[in-house]
């Protein structure tokens, strides 16, 4: 009896066994449709492509032909000027412009946050509001920082305070947009349990969603600092003050070795600010 059920199950074993390998993994129907799709964005971007070369008039052989030029103006930058009436003047500038992104950042925070309370789905008191504070951020992040600049120039004059008042405007749409994002991505629970327990939109808010959301809006503050530096020396060209301004003017009297040693003084700062910021950043995970 032993011999006949063993006997058995060593012949159906293969056979079951063959019966496995013989099935096959059905074939994936949308496999075809990916293909296509991607084929069909690859060749959209192809075709863009072209387009952006022929608009922007794309030649890289013209670098080619103006490397004489290029050698020209760096044989007159080089060695750059490192007296000290230019290296005074460098710092003092390289410092405005420094205080300009620390400003610019640090006085937005107050519109930009309360933007972003009334920008999040999940703090925000109904359709109405959230659509005006979205709204506003888009038009304050749209707008460039130096299209402000240029307005502020002509509205309280030449100097620091036009790009401190651009950078406010446009900082304002940039952080408040990502500061409602990581407001809504949040976990729901803390805040529910103090609507539960009968606590105001306020209540809520203070004691729940800004508590939860800190470490990500003090990331996302130094990091808009770090760009806002960087932006306060484009808006010296317009004429908002800082060492921007100062390169711009050496470019235009053909100082080119000052130019240099402006941008290899800007340069110090601007790693500064970055190992500084990503210290913090360390500090705070």
């Amino acid at each position: 009896m032993t011999d006949t059920v063993s006997t058995a199950t060593s012949t159906a074993a293969p056979t079951g066994a063959g019966n496995h390998r013989g099935l096959r993994v059905p074939r994936d129907p949308r496999v075809p449709v990916r293909a296509g799709s991607w084929a069909l964005v690859l060749a959209v971007l192809v075709v863009l492509h072209l387009v952006a070369f022929r608009a922007t008039d794309f030649r890289p052989e013209a670098l080619a032909t103006g490397a004489e030029g290029m050698w020209n103006f760096l044989a007159e930058a080089i060695p750059p000027d490192f007296s000290g009436e230019v290296v005074g003047v460098g710092v003092q500038g390289a410092l405005t412009t420094l205080w300009i992104g620390l400003l610019g950042t640090t006085v937005s925070v107050p519109t930009a946050l309360l933007l972003a309370v009334l920008g999040a789905r999940t703090t925000s008191p109904n359709a109405f509001v959230y659509q005006l504070a979205r709204g506003i951020l888009s038009f304050f992040r749209a707008v460039p920082d130096i299209v402000f600049a240029l307005i502020f120039v002509t509205a309280v004059g030449l100097g620091p305070f036009a790009g401190v008042l651009a950078l406010i405007c446009h900082n304002t749409g940039v952080m408040g947009k990502l500061w409602s994002e990581a407001m809504e991505d949040i976990d729901p629970g803390p805040e529910q349990a103090l609507r539960t327990a009968g606590a105001s939109r306020l209540q809520v808010v203070a004691n729940a969603t800004l508590p939860s959301v800190l470490p990500q809006l003090t990331g996302l503050l130094l990091y808009r600092f770090d760009v806002n530096v960087r932006s306060s020396l484009v808006l010296g060209l317009v004429g908002a003050g800082g060492i921007g301004l100062l390169i711009n003017k050496s470019i235009k009297t053909f100082q080119f070795d000052e130019m240099l040693t402006y941008l290899i003084i800007i340069l110090v700062v601007i790693v500064a600010v970055d190992l500084a910021s990503a210290w913090i950043r360390k500090r705070l995970q």
